[in-house]
């Protein structure tokens, strides 16, 4: 019987045909190759069933898995998630594009480093045709040793896309699954840090891609971006005072959860206190993809070098 791979991809995907054939070859062509690559189509309805098992046919790392409806996009990453068998796991994005080497820098950091719990790297907001809009710092303190620290660094600061990054799959476990409420993203990996610190690869080899159909730009208001995560979230049960206090109380719930002593949890909970009465620093709720594009003559990055599937560029 073959051994599972060591690495598990996650890729949920709805209606992706737009894109889902650049972010398969980047996939498949990294230098680090001892993965699987599971794909959950949430009954798609448009090419996505097509690409996928015409890309499934070519490379045996390739899994795919067709729902017979459309759950949600929230129980589609979490479904995706319990078929991996892993010892590490990365969800990716349908959309977004990889560089050659981020799989095997990412797996090499959680090698020298067995306290890291996720290991990501340098990332940049890229345009529908792959063109780098906005390259980003990131200046969270998740690779602190002091859990309040790491903590009250993902309320404050504007974050990354930690989401995406490779994790150990025996932690990511005892983590509560992804849930669906408003900003239900940002305590998830809250939580994932009150478990262990992570580390950025310094190399920019991420690259978000934002577009207007992406899920966030498609579903502007808060409600609508969790109906689209979840379908039961619809309806008069779900107004958003509800999907908002269920965003403060996922982040009481998490410090609660998490193996921590009786002195951090009491340090988080103050770091929770200050956040909920200041509401956050001005900016900190700032989008990333919303900030001035730089001046493509000031970028030395090409997506084109660094990816594998777009040598000689697009059209």
């Amino acid at each position: 019987m073959t051994a599972p791979a060591r690495l598990s991809i996650g890729l949920p995907v709805y209606n992706g045909e737009e894109y889902l054939a650049e972010s398969f070859d980047a996939l498949l062509g990294q230098t680090y190759e001892d993965f699987e690559l599971v794909v959950s189509d949430n009954a798609s309805t448009d090419g996505t069933e097509d690409i996928c098992r015409r890309y499934a046919a070519l490379d045996p790392r390739i899994r795919y898995l067709r729902l017979p409806r459309n759950i949600g996009a929230a129980p589609n990453h979490n479904h995706v998630f319990t078929e991996c068998r892993g010892e590490l796991f990365k969800w990716a994005s349908h959309d977004d594009l990889y560089a050659r080497d981020l799989l095997k820098r990412c797996v090499e950091a959680l090698d020298e480093r067995p306290d890291i719990v996720l290991a990501h790297s340098g990332q940049a907001v890229i345009d529908g045709d792959g063109r780098v809009k906005v390259p980003y710092e990131y200046g969270l303190a998740t690779d602190s040793p002091h859990p309040p620290e790491r903590f009250r660094s993902l309320l404050f600061e504007p974050g990354g896309d930690d989401f995406y990054g490779v994790m150990r799959a025996d932690m990511l476990r005892r983590v509560k699954p992804h849930d669906s409420y408003h900003h239900a993203d940002r305590t998830f990996v809250a939580e994932i840090t009150l478990h262990g610190p992570f580390h950025q690869v310094p190399e920019l080899l991420y690259f978000r891609r934002d577009h207007p159909t992406r899920a966030e730009r498609a579903n502007p208001g808060k409600r609508s971006r969790c109906v689209n995560l979840d379908p039961r979230r619809a309806g008069p049960l779900h107004p958003t005072p509800r999907l908002l206090a269920e965003y403060v109380w996922g982040f009481v719930a998490a410090v609660k959860r998490a193996p921590l002593s009786p002195a951090d949890r009491r340090e988080c909970y103050r770091h929770l206190a200050s956040w909920m009465t200041s509401r956050a620093r001005p900016g900190a709720g700032e989008r990333v993809e919303d900030r001035a594009p730089v001046d493509p003559d000031r970028l030395t990055v090409s997506v084109d070098a660094l990816v594998a599937g777009r040598e000689g560029g697009r059209a």
